[in-house]
């Protein structure tokens, strides 16, 4: 499989924290948002956005949260699909995981 975080997916990402991983989730929602428009930014938005949550889903220290961050990777997908299943946009999700980029901005 080709990475697009190559550096991250070598294993530089089990050295970020939980705030951390999810701030750089919320980079790429960002990403994603101001892509609209230009269907090959967004996609490739997309795709870095899915890795970043599929090696967050793969840090064996997150095992006990599975479930709440599969949810979160459930959530991004319906937004980007434009699915009003759970009424939720991708402004939400940016809004949610700026916290998260927030607080680990906070801790350094």
């Amino acid at each position: 499989m080709e990475f697009q975080h190559r550096s991250l997916a070598a294993g530089r990402w089990i050295s970020f924290s939980l705030a951390e991983q999810l701030g750089n989730i919320g980079g790429e929602v960002n990403r994603v948002i101001r892509a609209r428009g230009d269907e090959k930014r967004f996609d490739n938005a997309v795709v870095r956005t899915l890795e970043l949550f599929d090696l967050t889903l793969s840090d064996p220290r997150w095992r006990k949260r599975l479930k709440e961050l599969a949810r979160a990777r459930e959530l991004f997908c319906a937004a980007v699909l434009g699915s009003p299943e759970y009424g939720t946009s991708l402004e939400d999700l940016n809004t949610y995981f700026f916290h998260f980029a927030y607080a680990a901005q906070s801790k350094r």
